[in-house]
């Protein structure tokens, strides 16, 4: 690899960091709020949600580096272009080929964090979030323990808390249980504690009232109590057979066993097939994209106003593979023989830039020739 080359291929990876690390805050921002929201609304701790946050950036990553990638390479090649840098180096006789060689090491190197992504963090990152999310489903204290506060932790409940004392302790205690439509009934207690059995917990109230309302004759009973237990274990249990998904699946085991798959965990071969593959069109779309970024700028050559143009039709380009991305994924999805099709974007995408630098090597085949001027007239 030569100095330029190099020089180049420092721009694309500079570029490629800044407008990873833009995308990845936009997308971060937007995504935070909602799981700070559910996971400090439930009564997580902020080292939860920055845990939980850290778990979901690989996923986050995957989706915004083609675009980084392809970013940077418009970017670059544009600025190479204004300042007259691409141009020199083709007066020097080195033809769009050559100078595409940086672009095409820039893609392979996306390519390769791609592949660590979808093939390594994804499947671990996903499959450590199941367990996590798992776990907090679990935990009675960050569910049910916040202070001044209406929880609903199911449908047709509420649960109030007005103050939790040190000792475990629970001062005027709430509960309304309205998921039988024949009856509603309204607990309050004026201390409580929880009291875990193995799989089961009880909410132990003291000096306090029932109230059960029959909705069918409007009749309203009520009952003073000492103590009552209350089973709260439904409130909080969640389903831990629950089907592992199919991301954290890694890729040797999809490879290797996707009868066992097929068996254990209910996914289709359609599914299997299309989640395998993706892994790998994922990483080659990188190198597809990279190239359109450069070889599209490459038709316009130097002018003072630029190749808005050409960047355009790069970003139509773009915004063309992903939807055939979203395409193929259908027929795959039905019939696993179909699994060629994943790679159709990164054909088309290879394809438009091997047809796009040719032009640019011969500007010929793409200059209208101009109509010949007519001929002087000979004095006579």
């Amino acid at each position: 690899m030569s100095r330029y080359d190099r020089y180049v291929l420092s721009q694309y990876l500079v570029l490629f960091g800044f407008f990873s690390l833009i995308l990845v805050a936009v997308f971060w921002i937007n995504r935070a709020v909602v799981l700070f929201d559910r996971l400090i609304g439930d009564g997580q701790s902020a080292m939860v949600f920055l845990e939980f946050t850290a778990l979901t950036l690989p996923n986050l990553i995957r989706m915004v580096l083609p675009m980084a990638a392809f970013a940077a390479s418009v970017y670059v090649t544009n600025r190479l272009n204004s300042e007259s840098e691409l141009t020199v180096m083709q007066a020097t006789g080195s033809s769009p080929w050559q100078l595409a060689r940086p672009a095409l090491a820039f893609g392979l190197i996306t390519a390769l964090m791609m592949s660590i992504l979808t093939h390594v963090l994804m499947p671990a990152s996903t499959k450590q979030l199941a367990i996590r999310e798992a776990e907090i489903a679990r935990n009675v204290t960050a569910r049910l323990l916040t202070e001044g506060s209406f929880l609903h932790p199911a449908n047709g409940v509420t649960f109030y808390i007005r103050q939790i004392d040190p000792d475990g302790r629970l001062n005027g205690v709430f509960l309304s249980d309205r998921r039988d439509p024949e009856q509603r009934v309204t607990y309050t207690g004026a201390e409580a504690y929880l009291v875990r059995e193995g799989d089961r917990a009880n909410l132990i109230m003291v000096d306090g009232m029932a109230q059960r309302l029959d909705t069918a004759t409007e009749t309203l009973s009520t009952t003073v109590f000492a103590d009552f237990s209350f089973d709260i274990s439904s409130l909080i249990k969640k389903n831990d057979n629950r089907t592992r998904s199919i991301r954290a699946i890694p890729t040797l085991e999809l490879m290797r066993t996707p009868g066992d798959i097929t068996e254990n965990d209910g996914y289709t071969p359609g599914q299997i097939a299309e989640e395998l593959h993706l892994r790998f069109a994922r990483a080659l779309i990188c190198v597809a994209v990279t190239l359109i970024g450069f070889s599209t700028l490459m038709l316009g050559g130097f002018s003072r106003f630029g190749v808005w143009r050409q960047a355009l039709l790069a970003f139509v380009l773009l915004i063309f593979l992903e939807m055939l991305r979203g395409v193929v994924s259908d027929p795959v999805l039905e019939n696993a023989n179909r699994w060629p099709l994943i790679y159709l974007p990164t054909v088309v995408g290879l394809m438009v830039a091997v047809l796009f630098l040719r032009l640019a090597s011969r500007p010929r085949l793409r200059r209208i020739k101009p109509n010949p001027a007519p001929p002087a007239e000979v004095a006579p």
